[in-house]
């Protein structure tokens, strides 16, 4: 991957590889991937990955969520929700947006809402260019 730039949202900030146990508050910014076992609440700003085989069981708050494992817990995200096969999601998710890729599990409730920076954001840029309504 020579020449590829990537953001800084983009480099994983912390990996919790298979085999591994944690239970606690985990609190990022950036990436973080998942492939044990996690039990607690997770807060972050920026994207969480759950790969296939980890088992996740905790709340979530935050920007994006990628699923490949298996996901017990409620889901509360900025920006959205993807489960990928053979990816389970066992709780209710709060999201602007949330794709389910064929093979993979969700058993809970949805609710989409936009959030409010996307909401305000059209008319707020229509003023900082001096442009009318």
């Amino acid at each position: 991957m020579l020449g590829r730039k990537t953001k800084e949202e983009d480099e994983v900030r912390a990996f919790l590889g298979k085999g591994a146990e944690f239970n606690g508050k985990l609190m990022f910014s950036g990436s973080v991937r998942i492939d044990g076992d996690f039990k607690g609440d997770i807060f972050g700003n920026g994207t969480l990955v759950i790969g296939e085989g980890a088992e996740v069981e905790a709340d979530i708050h935050v920007d994006s969520v990628l699923i490949s494992g298996a996901v017990r817990g409620q889901i509360d995200v900025k920006k959205n929700v993807k489960i990928y096969s053979p990816g389970q999601l066992l709780g209710d998710v709060n999201t602007p947006s949330f794709s389910i890729e064929e093979g993979a599990f969700f058993e809970g409730a949805c609710r989409m809402t936009r959030s409010e920076a996307e909401i305000h954001s059209l008319p707020l840029e229509r003023t900082a260019l001096g442009e009318k309504r």
